[in-house]
């Protein structure tokens, strides 16, 4: 069954909510969640090298590796952050269902917690309301550092402004993303649970069901985290910006691969409703290739993707920015 929507959502800018007022840091008790979200996997990433000299690194500790790092990681970018941010395409509601849970398995936060935050910082890309910019924390190296550290880690202890409901109205008229959505504890140790007993089945011992828990688990997420959260701040700063925005993302070929699609970081924010990130033939995207599958297989429909024309339209308008930006230090530079 096709649910359908009415709210549009994600571009232009104008179709989302007005500025609130800035967040406030979180409760102690938050924070301690919070912490332990990003220092337990850092744990369990920092374990692993020491069972791997003692016991060795197996195919099965591999496997679950690998394969829950690709079904989580995919259904951030195709389902989290293209189907459900800015509908890229459409599908049927039990993929949706399947995308919000393993989606949720990443550990970054329930279904509507992630678009609301997404759906905010593209509408104030790299300004002060942007949730996790790295700019506008101070000039120079430390400026830098400190506007680094924000948009990859420091933004999760702010609070969430009051207005974040009415970036999801489209999606929480669905009970069945709301349920979904909400469920998002147990998705999260269901994530734990599974590569423990693929290890524990495989291995045939409880020694498999640790490695499991820990590769498949803890290390996975732990590198999810950190690819993900490089796309607000890597990708930011450092990289190529062939289309025109007057915002600071980038292409980074890195991220573009890790990422599986989402360090073409300019691309997207100069095509936001695209499902297609990687826009050139040797730009890597993953997630567009699954969204292209999907397709093909009749479990995807409405493919959103820029025209040529449309991209070379983008192109030509960063030459004007560029040069708007000249001019503007031009002008700074002459005498009153």
């Amino acid at each position: 069954m096709t649910e359908w929507t009415v709210i549009p959502v994600a571009e232009p800018e104008r179709e989302l909510p007005p500025v609130a007022p800035g967040p406030e840091r979180a409760s102690l008790a938050e924070r301690l969640v919070i912490l332990a979200i990003i220092l337990v996997p850092l744990a369990g990433a920092a374990i692993a090298p020491i069972l791997v000299w003692g016991r060795g690194f197996g195919w099965t500790d591999l496997g679950v590796l690998v394969g829950m790092y690709m079904l989580t990681g995919l259904a951030i970018t195709v389902g989290f952050h293209r189907l459900f941010v800015h509908r890229s395409f459409a599908t049927y509601t039990w993929m949706k269902v399947i995308f919000g849970i393993l989606g949720s398995m990443a550990v970054q936060g329930s279904l509507f917690q992630w678009v609301s935050r997404h759906r905010r910082h593209h509408q104030h890309s790299d300004t002060p309301e942007d949730p996790h910019t790295p700019h506008h924390h101070g000039k120079g190296v430390v400026g830098l550092l400190k506007g680094f550290w924000h948009a990859h880690i420091g933004w999760f202890f702010d609070v969430d402004p009051p207005d974040f409901g009415n970036y999801i109205k489209d999606l929480s008229e669905s009970r069945t993303l709301r349920v979904t959505s909400a469920l998002c504890p147990v998705w999260v140790a269901l994530g734990l649970a599974i590569p423990a007993a693929i290890g524990g089945v495989v291995t045939q011992s409880w020694g498999g069901a640790w490695t499991g828990f820990l590769w498949g688990g803890l290390v996975r997420i732990f590198i999810v985290h950190h690819v993900t959260w490089s796309v607000n701040s890597a990708c930011h700063i450092w990289g190529v910006q062939p289309y025109g925005r007057n915002d600071e993302s980038r292409n980074n070929f890195f991220f573009g691969v890790l990422a599986l699609g989402e360090g073409w970081h300019n691309a997207h924010h100069a095509f936001p409703t695209s499902a297609r990130l990687g826009l050139r033939w040797w730009q890597i995207d993953m997630g567009y290739w699954v969204i292209r599958a999907m397709e093909l297989l009749g479990l995807a429909w409405n493919v959103k993707v820029p025209t040529q024309q449309a991209q070379d339209r983008a192109m030509r308008g960063v030459e004007a920015i560029l040069q708007s930006r000249r001019d503007a230090e031009l002008c700074r530079g002459k005498p009153a």
